[in-house]
């Protein structure tokens, strides 16, 4: 697949599948900060302490405010708004909630568009929350991870089973009507009786929506390190499949249904935003590290954020790497990303998108 410039990128017809373009597009913000860095985590993302946070919404507002002024833009409607990281309620709440109005103003958003926040537990309170909503957010995605303290500890996380509990209420209190929450099985030390527990008290909190990942020892992290130093003792594979096995079992029979590899939702709440993704379509990513699919240019934007604010604020085009995906290339890509769902690839629908 060929690279191609910065300046290439910024042509409207820079795409070799513009013939393709499809009318329906999403909208990704990433906040790159943290209150600290979990032991698991190989994302993008940063301590926050020492960093210029106002600095960084005031980029990803003027970015935000350049790609809505885009011809490509104007040409799709979109569907859902994603403000993901990192932990974007650690940023200040009034500055947050101003880029998620201005950005539901700027683009041409559809009647009731889904809009999703990432938050940990500790990171949010009632109020907060309701500022958010009034905004125009209407899901909230909570980190939880597990409800064991003993297994909080091993990955670093920073909250509390008893905070991930308050802030699920918190949530509820403010006018959530859609919370999905993050849970990770196959974690160091995690055995069959712990991840029941877990089980239990995520499904006594009744969530719309539940993504539940096995946990992957990524190069370069502290738990990977940890691992291979002997400090931690992963689970056999038979315990981790037998983890997956009783999870998607008990939460079916509560009506929360399996429809993609690692993500389970009650009739309807299934995550538009991700959907989207898994059939490939087109979305504007805003932020260090964010990427772009318009109608198959992708584009990668630098990934430190110090860069990326100064790249912006002096008007240039934030990107590190484009590459424009040929008509079978894109066709393939679409298949196996849309097996990645419980309901599978339309062929009918792959002839009429590429004529393949």
């Amino acid at each position: 697949m060929p690279a191609i410039s910065v300046k290439q990128a910024l042509q409207p017809s820079s795409s070799a599948t513009a013939d393709l373009e499809q009318p329906a597009a999403t909208l990704y913000i990433h906040i790159p900060f943290c209150a600290s860095k979990c032991d698991y985590c190989s994302f993008n993302s940063y301590p926050a302490a020492g960093r210029n946070l106002a600095s960084y919404m005031e980029a990803l507002s003027l970015e935000a405010q350049n790609m809505a002024a885009h011809p490509w833009t104007g040409k799709h409607a979109f569907s859902s708004l994603y403000v993901g990281g990192g932990t974007p309620t650690i940023m200040d709440t009034d500055q947050l909630a101003g880029l998620i109005k201005k950005c539901l103003e700027m683009y041409p958003f559809v009647s009731a568009p889904e809009v999703t926040i990432e938050a940990n537990p500790n990171t949010v309170e009632r109020r907060q929350l309701e500022i958010l909503k009034e905004a125009g957010v209407n899901r909230l995605s909570l980190g939880i991870q597990t409800f064991s303290e003993a297994l909080l500890r091993n990955i670093g996380r920073s909250h509390s089973a008893a905070q991930a509990v308050a802030a699920f209420a918190a949530a509820r209190t403010a006018g959530f009507e859609n919370i999905s929450i993050d849970l990770i099985y196959g974690l160091p030390g995690q055995n069959m009786e712990q991840w029941s527990k877990t089980i239990d008290q995520a499904l006594a909190l009744q969530p719309e929506h539940c993504a539940m990942y096995e946990l992957m020892l990524e190069e370069g992290t502290a738990l990977t390190a940890a691992v291979q130093q002997g400090r931690h003792a992963m689970p056999d594979e038979e315990v981790v499949l037998a983890m997956q096995e009783e999870a998607e079992k008990r939460f079916a029979g509560r009506g929360i249904q399996r429809y993609e590899i690692s993500n389970y939702a009650r009739p309807g709440y299934e995550s538009r935003h991700n959907i989207h993704y898994w059939q490939n379509g087109s979305y504007i990513g805003l932020g260090a590290g964010a990427v772009s699919c318009l109608s198959g240019l992708r584009l990668n934007h630098i990934a430190g954020p110090e860069r990326y604010v100064e790249m912006v604020k002096r008007h240039l085009p934030p990107y590190q790497q484009g590459e424009a995906l040929g008509r079978e290339a894109f066709f393939r890509e679409t298949v196996i990303m849309g097996l990645r769902m419980v309901r599978g690839v339309s062929l009918p629908d792959m002839l009429n998108r590429f004529g393949i």
